[in-house]
């Protein structure tokens, strides 16, 4: 760890304009600075964001590369996010003032590091170079630039992070009765494997008033991995420009409420395994364009899923929505696969772009085993509006809460009937058909079905326009079976 003080600070930057003359770099521009030196030794710090590399590969990438035109392309679209998170709304890096800097340039280390004690830092700018490889980073917090563990609390007021290196997390939380408190700061990461906020072992997170932009692959803004934790974030920008890095990537339980997220490349948000998000007025978009695996070919804004790779409990997962929007540009808004899921949405303004994408899509993909993988899903409507299909393969199932005047413009497996679904309607909402729907059971006054010209199917019988019915919801069986690293997890089956 290296630490420079104020007085200091300003000698070398007088010496730098008697013999230098100094660019300052707005949000977005490209950084010319060829040491960390030369960056923060300023007091009124410039934000210095690298240029998005497009270079950059991940180790874990089955997908090919991709040809130039694309590229280019790509990262125009990066560059534009990047300013957009970097806007008047939000903190931009010259809006910190910077009185310390400390820097790492270590393989694994850190450049602040809080172990056990409690501590504070303010008006600081941290620089991390230096690289890590995969479990020791990505689980306990190796090559961080800033780590708190063993029971610690750290507090972060106005600084600014930036790693330049494979693993080199941002901001690390790790063990149960550690707490980091960070408030109105600016990070940045570039590399692959480099999270902004990353909460593991039980730690807590807490944040407030950030922007956080990240140009790796598998490199979440809000992460979180093995062991989980807790997160809270209220306010800021939290962009992702990377393959496999959504706006938040949750194995803990991760609440974010008045802010604004984006992803570039990725899902907007994945939740894994026994774990949660819940979003609070927050406006989410997602544009996922690329797969960082061979394991699913669905894009969509929010996948809900269990890898089985031991990282996140295996049980039912949730994501919720309270107000705020989502904005979907490619493929479905939900994907639900190898899990049980509670989606919760109330007064959300979602809207997908893409007119071929369905709303929920419940299914297997390559994660699991053949044949019980599906997702078992509980999705609960309250004063919402639903556009969009829906679609429930034959290995999965569907409980379908419309309440409070909620409406759902739409088709549920228009291609036939596949997996089991329950449609429940009360407070009077309504279901306007698109196409044919085919359904297992169903619970709905006289005037909730607008038929619209097509065919609704309950448990193989026609359904007549203008009658009540009353069913019952549908089971997720489960079993249990021998899984990996020797424990017993929980496997879907029909």
């Amino acid at each position: 760890m290296r630490k420079k003080n104020k007085r200091y600070m300003k000698m070398y930057a007088l010496l730098l304009t008697m013999g230098l003359t100094l660019s300052m770099a707005a949000c977005g521009k490209k950084n010319e600075a060829s040491n960390t030196e030369s960056v923060t030794t300023v007091e009124e710090a410039t934000d210095t964001s690298p240029e998005k590399d497009e270079s950059a590969t991940n180790e874990e990438d089955t997908s090919g590369s991709l040809n130039n035109d694309t590229e280019k392309s790509e990262a125009t679209e990066a560059d534009e996010a990047s300013k957009k998170a970097c806007s008047e709304t939000f903190i931009k890096k010259e809006d910190i003032k910077i009185n310390e800097t400390y820097d790492d340039s270590s393989d694994g280390g850190h450049a602040i590091e809080a172990d056990g004690e409690t501590t504070e830092y303010k008006n600081v700018a941290v620089t991390k170079t230096g690289e890590a490889d995969g479990d020791e980073a990505d689980f306990y917090g190796e090559n961080a630039a800033v780590f708190a563990t063993n029971g610690a609390t750290l507090t972060l007021d106005q600084i600014t992070v930036d790693t330049d290196g494979k693993h080199a997390n941002g901001v690390f939380s790790y063990g149960e009765g550690t707490t980091v408190n960070i408030s109105d700061s600016y990070i940045y990461t570039k590399n692959n494997c480099s999270g902004g906020l990353m909460t593991t072992g039980g730690g807590t997170m807490v944040a407030t008033n950030l922007t956080i932009v990240t140009d790796g692959n598998s490199s979440a803004a809000i992460r979180s991995d093995r062991g989980g934790g807790t997160v809270n974030v209220t306010g800021g920008s939290y962009t992702t420009n990377g393959k496999g890095s959504p706006a938040i990537y949750s194995t803990a339980d991760i609440t974010v409420s008045d802010a604004t997220l984006a992803s570039t490349v990725s899902e907007g948000v994945v939740v894994e395994g026994k774990n949660s998000v819940t979003l609070n007025n927050v406006s989410l978009s997602a544009d996922h364009n690329q797969h960082n695996s061979d394991k699913s070919d669905y894009f969509h804004a929010v996948m809900i899923y269990q890898s089985m790779s031991g990282d996140a409990a295996v049980g039912e997962a949730s994501f919720t929505m309270n107000g705020g929007s989502l904005t979907n540009r490619n493929g479905d808004i939900f994907f639900v696969n190898n899990t049980v899921a509670t989606i919760s949405l109330e007064n959300a303004e979602i809207k997908n772009e893409d007119a071929d994408g369905l709303f929920l899509r419940a299914a297997a993909a390559g994660w699991g085993s053949e044949g019980s993988n599906g997702g078992n899903v509980t999705l609960q409507a309250k004063k919402q509006t639903i556009d969009g299909d829906i679609l429930v393969d034959d290995i999965s199932t569907l409980n379908l809460y419309l309440s409070d005047g909620s409406t759902f413009n739409g088709a549920i497996n228009s291609d036939g009937a596949a997996g089991e679904v329950y449609v429940e309607l009360t407070g009077g909402s309504t279901w306007k058909l698109t196409a044919d729907s085919y359904i297992t059971s169903l619970n709905c006054d006289a005037d909730s079905i607008d038929l619209n010209g097509h065919k609704l199917y309950v448990n193989g019988v026609e359904y007549t326009s203008g009658s009540a019915s009353s069913g019952e919801k549908v089971e997720a069986k489960v079993t249990t079976l021998r899984g990996i690293m020797g424990a017993y997890h929980v496997f879907l089956v029909k």
